[in-house]
Parts: C-alpha cells; sequence; structure tokens
C-alpha cells in the first residue's frame, strides 16, 4: 500500500520541494512538510499545536536541521532556501528513498553504505510529535547531530527574530522552551544522546510557496538546542517534541501504537462494506487514512466528546459548509456512523433564525452566519446518517430543530433568504457571499449570485422530501412538506434553459449576467438522492443533457471546473496574489469535491459503474502529488490541472470515498 519515490523524484529538488508530507494528531494539531526538507510555507513545521483544540494553531518547532558523521566524512541532511535564492545543505541529494507507511512519512538516507531511516508522526489527541531515526545498514557506528530550530507564533504569519530572547532551560532528558511569559512552554526531550543549548537567530528563510501566493515571503527560527547520539547498525534514537511535561519518549512504543490505530481504521472500513469480498484498489486505503486527518475533537459545555471536521490543511479551522458535506464521506463511507452523531447534534445547538453557522465559533466568540447552503447540507447529512443506522433516537432529537429550520426558510432569516411564492429560496446581500462561491477580497465579493441559485433549491426540495421522510419514520402527517415539495418541483422548471439545454445558474437574479453562465451548480438537481415514489426534479432527459454539458465542458482529471472554458470570464489558473486568486477561485479553477456529485449524476443517468469509477480513477494518480497520501482543494482549470490551495482537503477525499462506494452499490 505504500506510497513511495526513489531518487528520481527525491534528487530532484524543484519536484520533491512540491510533494508535501502531513501528519495529525486528532485535535487539530500538526505537522508538516516538504520532501525535500525545504521550507516553503508558513505552515511548515514538526509541531503545530493546537492550543485551544481544535484551533489556536502554533509553530512551535520548526525542523531539525541534521548531520551525520560517518567514517572519515561529515554529511547534511537538511535543505535551505534563504533570502535572494541561495539554497544550502542540499540534503535531498541524499535521499535515496520517500515513502509512507499509512501516514507515517520515511526517509531513507544513503552514504556510502550506510542506509539511515527516518519517520515522523504523532500521538493522538495530544501536541506531541515523534521524529525517530534507525540506522538500518552500516561498517560501523554513524554519529547524529540535531540542530532543533523553534518558534512561537500562530501558523499563519512569520517571525522578526533580532532581540527577542526566549527561555530555553535543560531539563531531565531534554529541553524547556517558553517564548515569553505567558506562552506555553514546550519541551524536546530523549532518552538518551547529549543535549547542548543555545540561542541563536537562524534569520532569513525564503518560503517560495508564500512568495508565490503574494504573502510574506520570509521567515526567522530560533537554534535553541542541538541533540547528538551514537548509533550502531540497527539501533534507533526518538527525539520527541511535545507541549506536554511527561510524554512518552518510548518512541517504538509510540510507532506501534500509530500503526495499530491506524490499522483499525482500515479494518473498520473494509468491515463495514465487505470489502474483503470485493477488488478495490489499494490507494483508497490512504484515503481512509487521509479521511480520518480532519475529524478532530472540539470540547463543548456538558460533551465529553464533543466533535468536528477541520476543512482542510494546512490553514483552514472547522466550517458549517464543509462539515455537512463531508460527513457521509468522512463518517458514514468509512465504516464510522458514531463520529457523525456528535457533530450532528453540536451542529442543532447553533441553529440560529434557521441558520446553521458557517464559521464554528472559538470559545467565547460570536458564530458567523453568513451561508445559505450549509443548513440545507445539515438535512442531507442527516438523511445519509439515519439511512446508515436507523438512529431513531437522535431523528427525533433534531426534528424540532428541522421543523424550526424549514419555518424560518419559509417566512424569511438574514440576507433576505426567504421562499418566494414560486415555493423557491431567494436570498443575497450585495455585500455578503451566501453560497459555496464565496469569494470576497475586501469589499469585493466576487460571485454574489443573488437570487435563486439551482443548487440551493436543488438542497431545498431534497431537505423537504427529507423531511417528509422523517416525519413517516417518526408517525407524524408528511402532508405539509409533500405539498411544498410539489410546490417547489413545479417551481424548479423555470430553471430550464430550454435553447442551451442545462440549467440557468441563478434565477430571478439583479445581475442577469450570472444567470445563463455554465457553471457545475446545476449537477445537483441530478445528483441529490433519488425517494421511492417521489419525483426527480427534473424529466430523464433533461437530466442526461445537464451530464452532457457538464461533462464535455467542466469535468477535469480531479474535478469540475466552476465556469466553463468558453465563457470570457473564465481564468484558467489559480495564481498570483489575494486579487488574482480569489478573482479565480470560481471562475474556472478545479474543484475536487465536485467530482463527487458529477459521479453520482452520472451513475444515475447512466448506470454505468465501470465509467463511473473512471471518473475517479485520476485522484490515484495524483495521491502522489501536492499532500502525498491526501487530496488538494483545487486545481487550475487549464492542464495540467496542477494543484493548488489547501494541500489537503476534507470535502476532496469525503467526495471520492463516498462515490466510490456508489459504484460498487449500483447495478
Amino acid at each position: 500500500m505504500a506510497l513511495h519515490f526513489g531518487r528520481n523524484i527525491c534528487g530532484d529538488l524543484e519536484v520533491s520541494g512540491q510533494r508535501e508530507w502531513l501528519v495529525t494528531n486528532g485535535i487539530g494539531g500538526y505537522a508538516s512538510g516538504t520532501v525535500a526538507g525545504v521550507l516553503t510555507r508558513h505552515y511548515h513545521g514538526l509541531l503545530v499545536a493546537a492550543l485551544k483544540p481544535p484551533l489556536m494553531r502554533t509553530l512551535l518547532v520548526t525542523k531539525l536541521d541534521e548531520a551525520v558523521h560517518y567514517g572519515e566524512h561529515q554529511f547534511e541532511l537538511q535543505t535551505d532556501r534563504w533570502v535572494g535564492g541561495a539554497v544550502t545543505g542540499h540534503g535531498y541529494t541524499q535521499t535515496e528513498r520517500f515513502h509512507l507507511e499509512g501516514t507515517v512519512p520515511v526517509w531513507t538516507y544513503a552514504f556510502g553504505d550506510a542506509l539511515l531511516e527516518k519517520r515522523i508522526w504523532m500521538e493522538q489527541g495530544a501536541n506531541t510529535t515523534y521524529v525517530d531515526y534507525k540506522l538500518r545498514r552500516a561498517s560501523e557506528p554513524l554519529t547524529l547531530s540535531l540542530k532543533a530550530l523553534v518558534n512561537c507564533r500562530p501558523h499563519h504569519d512569520s517571525t522578526e527574530g533580532g532581540r527577542w530572547q526566549m527561555q530555553v532551560e535543560s531539563v531531565e532528558q531534554g529541553v524547556q522552551v517558553r517564548a515569553f511569559d505567558q506562552a506555553t512552554p514546550f519541551y524536546l526531550l530523549a532518552k538518551n544522546g547529549t543535549v547542548e543549548l543555545a540561542h541563536t537567530w537562524c534569520r532569513g528563510y525564503s518560503l517560495e510557496i508564500e512568495h508565490a501566493r503574494g504573502i510574506h515571503p520570509f521567515d526567522d527560527h530560533l537554534h535553541a538546542a542541538t541533540f547528538a547520539i551514537t548509533l550502531a547498525p540497527e539501533e534507533s534514537y526518538t527525539l520527541v517534541l511535545s507541549t506536554e511535561e511527561e510524554p512518552c519518549l518510548e518512541g517504538q512504543m509510540a510507532l506501534k501504537a500509530r500503526y495499530a490505530y491506524e490499522e483499525d481504521l482500515l479494518q473498520r472500513w473494509q468491515g463495514a462494506h465487505h470489502l474483503s469480498e470485493k477488488s478495490t484498489p489499494q490507494w483508497l486505503d490512504h484515503l481512509v487514512l487521509a479521511a480520518d486527518q480532519f475529524v478532530v475533537q472540539r470540547p463543548l459545555p456538558g460533551e465529553d466528546h464533543g466533535k468536528t471536521v477541520i476543512a482542510g490543511y494546512p490553514w483552514f479551522g472547522d466550517w458549517g459548509r464543509d462539515t455537512m458535506i463531508s460527513l457521509p464521506g468522512l463518517a458514514i463511507a468509512t465504516g464510522r456512523p458514531e463520529i457523525a452523531r456528535p457533530i450532528l447534534r453540536t451542529f442543532a445547538r447553533y441553529v440560529d433564525q434557521g441558520m446553521l453557522p458557517n464559521l464554528f465559533p472559538e470559545v467565547g466568540e460570536e458564530p458567523h452566519y453568513n451561508t445559505i447552503d450549509a443548513t440545507l447540507w445539515y438535512f442531507e447529512a442527516i438523511r445519509a446518517y439515519f439511512a446508515a443506522t436507523q438512529d431513531e433516537a437522535l431523528l427525533r432529537e433534531l426534528f424540532p430543530v428541522l421543523e424550526e429550520i424549514i419555518a424560518w426558510h419559509q417566512k424569511g432569516t438574514r440576507y433576505n433568504i426567504h421562499m418566494d411564492e414560486d415555493g423557491l429560496i431567494w436570498g443575497g446581500d450585495p455585500s455578503v457571499q451566501l453560497t459555496w462561491m464565496d469569494a470576497k477580497v475586501d469589499d469585493w465579493v466576487v460571485t454574489p449570485r443573488i437570487g435563486k441559485p439551482v443548487e440551493i433549491n436543488a438542497l431545498w426540495y431534497n431537505a423537504l422530501v427529507s423531511m417528509a421522510e422523517f416525519s413517516r419514520h417518526l408517525g407524524q402527517s408528511a402532508d405539509r412538506y409533500t405539498d411544498l415539495a410539489e410546490r417547489v418541483r413545479s417551481g424548479f422548471q423555470r430553471f430550464w434553459h430550454e435553447e442551451k439545454g442545462y440549467c440557468y445558474d441563478v434565477i430571478d437574479s439583479p445581475n442577469p449576467q450570472e444567470e445563463d453562465m455554465l457553471r457545475p451548480n446545476q449537477i445537483f438537481a441530478v445528483a441529490l438522492p433519488q425517494f421511492e415514489g417521489v419525483e426527480p426534479l427534473l424529466s430523464p432527459e433533461q437530466q442526461r443533457s445537464v451530464v452532457d454539458h457538464v461533462a464535455r465542458a467542466l469535468v477535469t482529471s480531479h474535478g469540475l471546473r466552476s465556469l466553463s472554458p468558453d465563457h470570457p470570464e473564465y481564468i484558467g489558473q489559480y495564481t498570483g496574489g489575494r486579487y488574482q486568486r480569489d478573482g479565480a477561485y470560481h471562475q474556472g479553477t478545479v474543484w475536487g469535491w465536485l467530482i463527487g456529485p458529477f459521479v453520482q449524476a452520472h451513475l444515475k443517468v447512466y448506470r454505468n459503474p465501470a465509467t463511473a469509477q473512471s471518473f475517479l480513477e485520476p485522484m490515484a494518480d495524483h495521491l502522489y502529488s501536492g499532500a502525498v497520501g491526501s487530496l488538494s482543494e483545487v486545481f487550475d482549470g487549464d492542464a495540467p490541472f496542477s494543484p493548488r490551495g489547501c494541500f489537503a482537503q476534507a470535502w476532496t477525499v469525503a467526495e471520492v470515498l463516498r462515490t466510490w462506494l456508489l459504484t460498487l452499490q449500483t447495478t
């Protein structure tokens, strides 16, 4: 199952510097970097701790500059790029192999007849990172020196060192670092070897990706200590980086626990769907493990096991829309529906005026209610959960909240979101981005989509039909919901553009130029679940026409374009500063998660699982780029569809898993 690269990738700085790795701890903390070892983002580090789980993510330990003394020679294993473009260290030239063991990245360094392996992982539930070295092969002992570079800043920011004096102190088996008096202390610890304190700022790291994104591209880090050990063949050395004062220092024991945790995830996935009896490709196992990286704990008053979903690494937190779209794939498809239950209950607490929060609140902060679709995706997440579990107790608990949501949408709520006379939902505000196409730069809302967006009304219909089903399960009358759903179905025909053979993207809009753009949003009118005995929104001929138009203009190897390349406003490259990137975000940029609803719609229309799977298969190749073993947020609209945005995105992973399973269930 291991994804691996040899020297052809590892030995090329331009290529291996673009391949990234990610490990997580289940509470929002993470570690990430490049295969080459060169820093290219503010977010790269060995310990990015979630100090207020799952957020307040803070870079504490950046990197280890490794040097090896073997025989009469010294080899540097780090690689650094500096202000002005100079590259030093060139450790990538010593890397013979890189591979993943589950989610654990493994480097194999070669010098002469010696092979040294390095592994990095985190402890589940703790801000603790392990960096383990094992001398696999050598004809004499080898001396390893590790120069530890630390920081203490929000992971979005950069640092100017200079006069900043951190408190670096010796403790038993290592070093304690306290960046300033009120800062959380953190520890660098090892069971054996030597440690020498230091306090030297290394200034002027140049971050290539941040430069390309138009963000301040320089950073400084503090050399806090140097650890050293002499290893004989088959001996190991583990350096532990933690906010815990007494973490487990037994590296091999901690590694076995990590492997056991991931093996259990795979067994749950395989057992839930009887996959041992089917031929499923092994690359899906990587996605199951990647899916777990987004599910994190979120402590809540009165909740011992509160959970939420990180939308994407490295910079996103937990968002209502992303959570509800991702939940069926992350929880139900992976065989862990119990994950969904506390998340669905948690969000019910925050429903206000019939709306779910878009941005989940920090402790003591107010939620942000600026989404028209997250609330409607909530119905679909509950429907999928109930279909998998038949958990009537939770359905009964949440049903009054769902009734309240429907009522608020009928009478009207924030941002003029309301049901119009034709039964359709209208909403919008010139200053607020409400749909998933939510790019905004300062006061510029790039795709306002004010009016009646097509996917919002497909989701509205789905919510009403789901409520009718829920009512029947709970022994209540479904008439009010079936009657309203029929009214919506009739009104939805206004979206059909007879001349072009597909749906308007928005109707009744003050911006008529938005209306007939060929966008992917109409695919939801085909893809959303078909209920037995319930008429679909579109006729079979209309459904096929939508799928065909989307397939020919919007489908790429890694998702759907957000706008047809034939449109004059199409932008094929997601690059540049904020204005350039956000201006392209939904104007042609490819979104990975949209391959899911497209595959679902294609299955419904053509009933051909093999063809449907063929649209997902290129994602197996993408596992080797971006964040190795995961799937990216977005891609350029133009070939070769280079990955952009977050290097690991929850809804992309979730939708590929969910819809692959649908292809197995379709006959």
